[in-house]
């Protein structure tokens, strides 16, 4: 699953089970490079802080989650535990998702509207879904320089001293909470206030962006069960896994909500389809080649998880015999040191992999961005898609 890295406002007080009760295990990867990453402040003249988004998105958030807490709370007080977790997880995000959203609202030549900022928002919650359901089952320590949901619940439930394994209660409530997250992005989405009508138009773009999520991390599941496989295997994944829901969908909620006709409808496909591809090889890139600092997890975390992206099988496809069992010996292993990281990117960078993904991201961001340039868009709304799409592909060094 893509990531998202960037911290917004404050962040949250810790559970009980972060500080000093935090597992010694994890103790080696909360490096202090990392803690940059939990108190960055927004990217100044970011097109996500247009309309002030990035604010107006977390308050929403805020504001759902604190009407949340009350409802856990008549289950049991404990259960609230589930709801702090969500909290720290939502302050790291970069909200893309919204934006692309909401301005595929104002680009259709909608008023700003508090309603619709409301039902972009939700977009963060199925997102939170997706990465503490991606974590639990890539077995990864850390999400946005923080543990990782299942890690954190097994912490709490080792600091707590309670009876049984760790683990297992870790990954069970990491899955609840997920589970809850996409209960609760349905919940805030079509309880935004926006007019029955326009939100009845929604429903099958809604639906289908949670089929294609959950058939997309199946496929990303199968490819590392079978070892991998073509490059158009691999695109298949990133495509259903993330890039669907990154960009293509989230325009598409918003011009459904709008009213938008065929053509726009069209053109945003034309461009979402093509960016949300760039997105999702990017943040691949990321994985291998990113600075901790930027990405929120320790060096080659996605080489260490087995990850079968793009990157790999342009790699695997193009390297010599000696090349491809370097791949096989180091990815996948949860062991794997600095010197079998560099081991990696050397084969990616020599077999020409590297040079390889970055022409993709740049063909195409060049095709969305001619898709959008021919598509019937209100000018502001137009020129933030455009600049959305350079903050989404743009290079980390």
């Amino acid at each position: 699953m893509t990531s998202t890295r960037h911290q917004t406002g404050p962040a949250p007080a810790p559970g009980p089970a972060l500080g000093p009760a935090l597992e010694p295990a994890l103790q080696p990867t909360l490096e202090p490079a990392l803690e940059p990453a939990l108190h960055r402040a927004p990217v100044a003249g970011s097109p996500v802080d247009r309309a002030d988004l990035r604010a107006r998105v977390s308050a929403e958030l805020d504001a759902f989650l604190d009407r949340q807490d009350a409802r856990l709370a008549a289950v049991a007080p404990e259960v609230v535990e589930l709801a702090v977790a969500l909290r720290e997880l939502l302050a790291g995000g970069k909200r893309l998702r919204p934006a692309f959203g909401y301005w595929g609202w104002r680009a259709a030549g909608m008023p700003d509207d508090g309603r619709m900022v409301t039902a972009a928002a939700a977009l963060e919650l199925f997102q939170a879904c997706a990465i503490v359901h991606d974590d639990v089952m890539d077995r990864s320590d850390l999400r946005r320089g923080r543990p990782a949901a299942h890690r954190r619940f097994a912490t709490l439930h080792r600091s707590e001293g309670w009876r049984g394994d760790g683990d297992p209660f870790g990954t069970a409530a990491a899955i609840l909470l997920g589970d809850l997250c996409l209960s609760w992005s349905d919940e805030m989405f079509f309880g935004s206030g926006l007019e029955p009508e326009r939100l009845a138009r929604a429903r099958d773009i809604f639906d289908e962006m949670r089929t294609e999520l959950m058939g997309g991390q199946y496929l990303d599941l199968l490819e590392q069960a079978l070892g991998g496989g073509s490059v158009p295997r691999a695109r298949r994944v990133i495509q259903f896994k993330s890039a669907r829901y990154t960009v293509l969908r989230p325009l598409q909620l918003g011009a459904a909500l709008a009213g938008a006709g065929r053509d726009l409808t069209e053109c945003y496909a034309a461009y979402g389809l093509p960016l949300g591809e760039a997105f999702q090889l990017r943040d691949d890139v990321l994985g291998v080649f990113g600075d901790p600092v930027e990405t929120g997890k320790p060096a080659g975390d996605d080489l260490r998880e087995g990850k079968r992206t793009v990157l790999v099988a342009v790699a695997a496809e193009r390297g010599t015999r000696a090349q491809r069992v370097v791949l096989d010996r180091h990815l996948g292993d949860p062991a794997l040191d600095a010197d079998g990281v560099a081991a990696v990117r050397e084969v990616i960078v020599r077999t020409g992999a590297l040079a390889e993904v970055e022409r993709m991201i740049d063909e195409l961001t060049g095709h969305a961005l001619a898709a959008l340039d021919r598509a019937p868009v209100e000018s502001e709304g137009g020129q933030v898609l455009r600049e959305l799409a350079a903050a989404a592909t743009a290079r980390r060094d």
